[in-house]
Order: C-alpha cells, then structure tokens, then sequence
C-alpha cells in the first residue's frame, strides 16, 4: 500500500510555501517522479490542470495523481528521507481556482434556472469552456452573467465537505458521472452544490468578474466560453482598446460604432455587386471575341477568386466546347474546367498530380488550386488539350 499523501491543498487552497518529506524518487523519461508525505502541489485532474512550481530547489514540472500516489515531475532527483521546501506558483494556482470557482457559479446557476447539466469543462490557457446539455439563448445567456457576477458581489463562502453515505444520499448535489467511495462536496449558498475534487477560492469576491462571451450550439446542447478574474479583465481591455482603434479608423464614437460598420458593409456589398455585373460584360465580351467554331480554350487570369474563375470558365461555354481557366494569386493558382462533351475529372486528376495541388467535382465541371511556374501550367495544358485557343490576361 502506498504511503498516504496529506493533501493540503484542501486544507488551504491559498496555501503557497509548505515542508514535507521526500518518501520516494523514481527516474523516468529524464525527470523524478517525487511522492512526499504531504503535499499542496494538486495534480491535474477534472479539467484543472496540475500546479507548478518549486520543491526543494527543482522544477516542478507536472503532478498526476495514480493509484493513489501522487506524483510530482522534477527536473532532478531529491533523496527519501530529506525534508523539503515546496512552493506554489501561485499566480497560476489563483487563475485557475478563479475559472474553477466561476464555473461553478455558471454551472450552478444554470441547473437551478433551465435544469441543464454541465457536461463538459475544460480549463485551458486562455480560455474555459462549459458544455451544457441543452441550448441555452443569448438573451439568457445575458441573465445568466449577471446573475452570476452577483454571485461575485455577493462575497458568498465556498466550503468543502465529504458527507457521510446517509447524508449524500439525501443531498441534491451536482455530478458529472456516478460516484463511489468518499465524495467531496462543493457548495457555494443559494448558487450550487456540486462533486468536486478541485481547489476553489474561499469566497465568490475574489473570482472578481465573470465574463460569458458567447454560446454556441454543440452535440445538441450548448458550449458557453468563459472568463473570469484576472483572464475577463484582459478580455475586456482587449475588446476596449479594439473598439478604440475601430473608433479612432471609423472616426466614430463607440455608440456609433455599430451603424457606421453596417453601412461599410452595405456599401462593401453593393460594389461587389457592381464589380460582378462588369466582371460578367467582360467575361462575355471575351466570349464574343472568340474565333467562331473554337472548341478548346484555356484562358490566363490574374487575381480572380474560385467563384470568379468558375464564372469565367462557364461564360466562356458560350462560344467553346471545353475551357480551363487558370488565375494566378500569388504562388498559388485557382483553376475550373468545364466542358458539354467530356469529362472533367480526369483533367483535375492529372493537374493535381502534376502540379501538386487538389480539386475536384462533377464530369461537366471541376474546380481545384494548384501550385507551379506559369509557363510549365501553360505548356502542359496545351499539351494535354491539344488545338486549345489560347487566351492570357498575364
């Protein structure tokens, strides 16, 4: 039996500097798996990731716990027996208990309101996300925000237990999965109680703020990202000084910002359609110059996008039987071919192989892109469409 680990990292979650003794050292993969006595190091596990910091003078690189031992990852050996300093990185120690602590005020505030359970959470660098099993509006969304930053105002206590088996079984309580053996017990007054083997903050004011910046739909429910504490003050600087430097382009107030957007959109939209409507006389116009009886064109453009190439090749079709049309964009070439009397996918095939690029599509017309020098583009569609006109705009 492994020698039992006391983790104080339940004792004290603000705990940051603490003694044990080293009980065992193993190498492994070029670092130490450490196990102390006692420990306020919490390993990764439900969706918190693991702690850093230092332990008698090493790096701590990782914690796991595994088969009840709990394993420290040091950059070197520290010998059985010797009493050790640890100290907790503890500005990530505090981000992670303010996202932890603020999932749970969301989670429990959304099971009380709609009855929909968090099924998914997942902490990572810059963000957290909440996976509920239902959908969720987002004018709920707002409600849900507010409510739980003042959960935050509030100050309310988060406190721990492991209720006895009698007393668990009369608990209405939060659970992602079914338990067995000792259950720790979150509870947060009014707002949740949920299984929990994670560290929290002690009270809710100092997750600080919390922030929902979005739902989105996701395996039939609903996937809700998070910030709270010191990541929801970055992202609303973030979104600040980007409203600013919109603002300052725009040469808007921020309460005119939106509008003035809207009309650049409006007005973005109404030139392409006016760029379309010439590109469409041109298109055409180079079909009517067409020599009369032409079978087979290849056409050079510069510039044009996969819908523009496709509309080119098919206003083309007018006066031809078949048409590959090429435009340059940057390195990078896009291409459609399409024909009333072949098929087209073998083209594609062989433009691929030879040119390293994809496409694909029906036997009247393929699209694809494709890398390559114009002149080798050039000599092989010639050759592999013999007698084709050839048209070039570069």
């Amino acid at each position: 039996m492994p020698q039992e680990c006391e983790k104080l990292y339940y004792a004290d979650s603000l705990l940051t500097r603490f003694e044990a003794v080293v009980t065992g050292c193993e190498e492994h993969d070029g670092s130490y798996l450490i196990t102390l006595d006692r420990t306020a190091f919490y390993p990764e596990g439900g969706g918190q990731p693991a702690d850093r910091g230092r332990l008698g003078g090493a790096d701590v690189l990782d914690v796991h716990e595994r088969e009840g031992r709990i394993l420290h990852t040091a950059g070197r050996a520290l010998p059985p027996g010797q009493v050790v300093s640890g100290e907790i990185d503890f500005s990530r120690r505090l981000d992670h208990m303010q996202q932890h602590t603020g999932e749970h005020i969301v989670s429990g505030i959304v099971y009380r309101r709609l009855g929909l359970r968090n099924v998914g959470f997942h902490l990572g660098q810059r963000e957290v996300t909440l996976d509920f099993d239902g959908e969720i509006g987002e004018k709920l969304l707002g409600e849900i925000e507010l409510e739980a930053n003042e959960a935050v105002w509030r100050d309310l206590p988060v406190t721990a237990s492991w209720p006895k088996p009698d007393e668990l079984q009369d608990l209405d309580y939060r659970s992602k999965k079914e338990l067995c053996g000792p259950v720790r017990i979150v509870t947060i007054p009014g707002i949740d109680v949920c299984a929990c083997c994670g560290t929290h903050l002690p009270r809710t004011g100092m997750v600080g703020a919390i922030r929902l910046a979005g739902g989105q739909r996701y395996k039939g429910g609903t996937r809700v990202t998070l910030y709270a504490g010191g990541r929801a003050l970055r992202d609303y600087g973030e979104k600040d000084r980007t409203v600013a430097s919109l603002c300052a382009l725009l040469s808007q107030k921020s309460d005119a910002l939106e509008p003035a957007v809207q009309r650049l959109l409006s007005q973005q939209q109404e030139e392409k359609a006016r760029c379309a409507l010439w590109q469409e006389r041109c298109f055409k116009d180079e079909a009517d110059a067409l020599p009369a009886g032409v079978g087979t064109v290849v056409a050079f453009w510069e510039g044009l996008s996969p819908d523009e190439v496709r509309r080119c090749a098919l206003s083309l079709m007018q006066r031809a039987e078949t048409v590959l049309a090429l435009s340059r964009d940057g390195d990078a070439w896009r291409y459609a071919a399409c024909s009333a009397k072949e098929d087209m996918r073998p083209l594609a095939k062989s433009l691929g192989e030879a040119f390293g690029g994809r496409g694909g599509g029906k036997p009247e017309l393929v699209q694809g892109s494709l890398q390559g020098e114009c002149e080798a583009l050039r000599d092989f569609a010639l050759r592999r469409l013999p007698g084709a006109y050839l048209l070039s705009h570069i």
